[in-house]
């Protein structure tokens, strides 16, 4: 019981220096992104549901793997680099991205790929469910900033087909603005390297793992199945934390 209550003291240390950065984004994201092992390091977050939960949008297949394999190794490879870096054990994802610029030379590079892949899919994972909607309240605040829900919708479409190659589409707050916005590869807009800054409030994942089982190479296909599966629910906690 001690040795718990210590981990938890410790952790709850850890997470506190990390929201003072990007306050909004890690109070909604805390307890799945930030889980730590014994020895400090960053453990693979479970899924808020089943594998086949999101079918028929995502195939079960597509999110084993993209869960159990490809975030794995985000986390093991985020893991090799802070070894290599003692100053850096400890730190929150948050933290570590907010800092890409500062960050050692010689993880840098690696902590912004994996550290962001990480941050970015643990991000992602709650963001999906199916059966809900939008609430008047974000209907309302949705509006305001893109005149429609659907007009809304299609500048988030365009820019994640805009994206060449991998990466990110994202629906960020940035003061009282929601704005529309993309990122290559592992990127988001919580790192200090991002042309576009802001709290993200929706992030897509674009790589193809994330979709090529099931649509191949039909992004459009699969940018408009989000619409089924986003977690607006989520979205509105994220908008209000």
């Amino acid at each position: 019981m001690k040795s718990n209550r210590k981990d938890f003291l410790k952790t709850g240390a850890i997470l506190a220096a990390g929201a003072s950065l990007y306050r909004p984004a890690v109070k909604a994201a805390i307890n799945t992104i930030n889980q730590f092992t014994n020895d400090g390091l960053f453990t693979l977050p479970k899924l808020p549901y089943a594998y086949n939960a999101l079918e028929p949008f995502i195939d079960m297949q597509t999110m084993e793997i993209h869960h159990s394999k490809h975030h794995q190794a985000y986390v093991n490879n985020l893991n090799t680099a802070i070894a290599k870096a003692a100053s850096l054990k400890g730190k929150s994802v948050e933290e570590l991205i907010a800092t890409i610029d500062k960050l050692p030379e010689n993880v840098r590079t690696a902590i912004r790929n994996n550290g962001g892949g990480h941050w970015n899919h643990a991000f992602f994972w709650q963001l999906l469910k199916t059966g809900t909607m939008p609430s008047e309240k974000m209907t309302n605040l949705i509006t305001k900033n893109f005149g429609s829900i659907d007009e809304f919708k299609k500048q988030f479409e365009k820019a994640a087909l805009g994206q060449f190659g991998s990466g990110w589409a994202w629906l960020i707050k940035q003061g009282d603005k929601l704005i529309v916005t993309s990122t290559p590869n592992q990127d988001n807009p919580l790192m200090d390297i991002a042309t576009v800054k802001g709290n993200p409030i929706i992030g897509l994942d674009l790589w193809e793992h994330a979709y090529y089982l099931k649509y191949q190479n039909k992004r459009v296909e699969y940018t408009q199945a989000f619409w089924s599966i986003l977690n607006w629910e989520k979205v509105e906690q994220l908008l209000d934390a």
